[in-house]
């Protein structure tokens, strides 16, 4: 490409940057040209050609002769801000050549590192301009709000409108996985009919309907989860109980008897979620006699180890949130020999290796709720990673094994943090967060992988506090305090969700009284 090239493409905007960010920049470069306008606002259509300097014109004998070509039909300037970008000459000039060429149109700031003090190029802010910034810090805008921001300014448009049209296309979404629930209540209603009023297909029809349910108890509770629609879970789980409830369980062969018992576990921990501990402590003991009859009947079926090991552990889990610590490891310890038995009958097998190391984990998180155990808890904690490490070796793209990698750095976290090794607890959670920024690029909006977000951000924010770093606790708890809030704004039913947004309320003014008290000094 030569100048005369260059001249003739209309770029909508021209990003700058220090060569330091380019992963970022090409992040960013991908992420506004794949924006598309509603057609109510901006006209509608794509944000393209965006120029990226740098790798745009590979084969130039004169980049500045084609930047500046570049520069001059740009619509916008958009600056990738950070530390060395301040620091990069190539980029003032790029600022300076734009303002000269076009004093009218927008120069928009991505704030990706740094505090806008040092982030900001000396030419950004020259003759007391302000531009406009989008801030993509963990502590700012976030990702989703700050592209939305430069798409306004690039689009001339306001930001509350591409917010509003956001929330409406997730809105739909979350519709679309409501309607394929909703679909499934209503079909799962008229198999309950069918099975009252046609028991000569009795056969047949259970065939049907199960394998709904087996969709309602994987897939679609999977989907739901995703969105965080707690209310509609339990309806669909309830819906399709009533179906075995207008059954003969006597009658029922041994695998229909083992997914009522998981639609049970489902619902127990619905009731769990919504800090309904009664209720789902009697669910749970109602499953726990089931799956205890079943392998009772066939003891080295490895399905029934499950499903039974399951019914254990969530016995365990209601002792574990009642505080009842005996009662909580006598269950998890069961727990823990089911799984054990699991793995010798399936050897090696992903079920059987990541339960034998869920099993370790939990047993670490309660034993840090004892005393003078710590030394317990980091054995059993680190032999959870170690497990989990395995199965998802031999299962690298399960999603929810990964999950369950982060979610076991975090328990490991906790107990560096009993003993006083909070270095090594930063490190723990770090590792946690990495795991979840891995998974949220490619599900953004799962819920689920939110709430761990908001989770771990809120622990890294208690390891700062402790080492006495109250601006990086600050910091975390802004995160923790929007992630809550906005899935709080989803499911306004979540409780935990409510508290944990209240929290954050209620700590971050005590840091930053503290933070400015020790300005003060």
């Amino acid at each position: 490409m030569d100048g005369q090239v260059a001249a003739s493409v209309r770029y909508r905007a021209f990003i700058s940057y220090s060569h330091r960010d380019a992963a970022f920049a090409a992040r960013l470069h991908r992420r506004l040209e794949g924006y598309r306008l509603p057609r109510r606002i901006g006209g509608g259509g794509r944000l393209t050609p965006i120029f990226k300097d740098r790798e745009e014109l590979p084969a130039a004998h004169d980049l500045s002769v084609q930047v500046q070509a570049a520069l001059a039909n740009s619509e916008s300037l958009i600056i990738i801000c950070s530390p060395d970008a301040a620091a990069s000459p190539w980029v003032g000039r790029e600022i300076e050549t734009f303002r000269a060429l076009h004093p009218d149109r927008p120069i928009l700031a991505a704030l990706l590192r740094g505090e806008p003090a040092d982030a900001f190029p000396p030419a950004l802010s020259a003759g007391g301009l302000e531009p406009l910034a989008a801030d993509f810090r963990r502590s700012g805008d976030g990702e989703r709000l700050a592209i939305l921001k430069l798409v306004a300014g690039m689009a001339g448009v306001g930001v509350d409108q591409l917010i509003q049209r956001d929330a409406q296309r997730r809105l739909r979404g979350v519709m679309a996985v409501t309607t394929v629930a909703v679909a499934a209540v209503i079909a799962m209603g008229g198999m309950t009919a069918f099975a009252l009023n046609a028991r000569s297909e009795a056969d047949r029809q259970r065939a049907e309907a199960e394998k709904l349910v087996d969709f309602m108890l994987t897939d679609l509770r999977v989907q739901l989860k995703g969105v965080g629609r707690l209310p509609l879970m339990t309806t669909v789980t309830k819906q399709a109980l009533a179906y075995y409830g207008a059954q003969d369980l006597g009658s029922l062969p041994a695998d229909s008897l083992e997914r009522r018992a998981r639609l049970l576990h489902a619902l127990g921990e619905d009731d769990a979620a919504r800090n309904d501990l009664t209720g789902a402590e009697k669910i749970f003991g109602e499953a726990w006699r089931v799956t205890d009859t079943l392998l009772a009947d066939a003891p080295d079926n490895p399905d029934r180890l499950f499903a039974h090991a399951q019914s254990a552990y969530w016995r365990g889990y209601i002792d574990y949130l009642r505080h009842r610590t005996p009662q909580a490891r006598k269950g998890l310890e069961e727990y823990r020999a089911l799984t054990r038995r699991l793995l010798a009958a399936e050897p090696g097998s992903v079920r059987s290796l990541r339960e034998a190391a869920y099993a370790d984990g939990n047993l670490c998180a309660l034993s840090l709720q004892q005393e003078a155990a710590p030394k317990r808890a980091l054995k059993e904690c680190r032999a959870a990673i170690d497990g989990m490490l395995k199965a998802s070796a031999r299962s690298p793209d399960d999603r929810g094994l990964s999950l369950d990698v982060a979610t076991n750095w975090a328990r490991l976290a906790d107990v560096q943090v009993e003993v006083g090794d909070y270095a090594a607890a930063r490190e723990s959670r770090l590792r946690q967060v990495d795991i979840l920024r891995s998974l949220m690029k490619s599900d953004p909006e799962n819920a689920e992988l939110r709430d761990n977000w908001g989770i771990s951000h809120r622990g890294l924010a208690f390891v700062a506090y402790r080492r006495g770093d109250l601006a990086e606790a600050r910091a975390n708890l802004l995160v923790a305090r929007t992630t809550f809030r906005a899935l709080s704004t989803m499911d306004p039913q979540n409780k935990r969700w409510r508290e944990q947004a209240a929290y954050a309320d209620r700590a971050i003014p005590v840091i930053e009284a503290q933070l400015r008290q020790d300005q003060r000094k």
